[in-house]
């Protein structure tokens, strides 16, 4: 993955797997992501993706998904 970085946030508002699944299908079909992780209990969102995606590309598809970002 030359080129990727990886970069975190905190996703709020999330109380069940469903949640976990839909901030997930959301950041993955943003354009440059690679990887997407999310971690129920801590909120944890992981995103290894092109230094071109931002931070409101990231907000945008979070807020899609119904929740926020802390």
């Amino acid at each position: 993955m030359s080129g990727a970085v990886t970069r975190r946030w905190t996703v709020t508002g999330m109380t069940c797997e469903h949640c976990v699944d839909s901030v997930t299908e959301e950041v993955s079909e943003l354009p440059g992501a690679r990887a997407v992780s999310v971690e129920l209990a801590t909120g944890r969102l992981t995103v290894e993706a092109t230094p071109e995606l931002t931070d409101d590309d990231v907000r945008a598809a979070v807020e899609e998904a119904g929740y926020r970002l802390a």
